[in-house]
């Protein structure tokens, strides 16, 4: 219930969405997210579920950043990062289900973004991704697999593009 209400409140606070962190971040950790120091979280930041969510020190979260959790599969995005605007990170889905109803059982599976990442706008991570630390998912990609450490990816699903120095 914390969770929902902290989350309403945050949808409220004034705009710019550059505005406010030292409050986005006390009412998130009130809300029981893992926040190390100098995290930014620009407004529209929205916490789904009751799942566990850990984000490292000098990590950047844009405007409208979404992150869907779930109990048994957490979230962790390493120190350094910057998550783009309107990133979706998701810990559930479904195995398809039978003829008349094809999201079956659900599932979980946890996400992890090493340190140093950076993820361009508009991009997916489904559930059970691991980015490696110092990779580059270009904007609009869905990550549908792990990641290599200093690599950059891109695309619908998201491709090796070049490996990085």
């Amino acid at each position: 219930m914390m969770r929902l209400l902290i989350d309403w409140l945050l949808a409220w606070l004034p705009l710019p969405h550059t505005r406010c962190f030292g409050l986005r971040r006390v009412l998130l950790r009130r809300a029981g997210i893992s926040l190390g120091d100098r995290v930014w979280v620009c407004g529209g930041c929205r916490v789904y579920g009751r799942g566990e969510l850990s984000i490292g020190a000098g990590t950047w979260l844009s405007p409208d950043t979404k992150f869907h959790t779930r109990r048994g599969a957490a979230i962790t995005i390493g120190a350094g990062c910057d998550i783009g605007p309107d990133c979706l990170i998701l810990t559930g889905s479904h195995e398809i289900g039978e003829r008349g109803a094809r999201a079956g059982q659900t599932t979980a599976a946890p996400v992890v973004i090493g340190d140093g990442c950076w993820i361009g706008a508009r991009s997916t991570i489904l559930p059970g991704v691991s980015i490696g630390a110092g990779s580059v998912i270009a904007a609009g990609s869905v990550v549908t697999s792990d990641v290599a450490e200093n690599t950059l990816v891109g695309g619908v699903p998201a491709r090796l593009i070049r490996a990085l120095d």
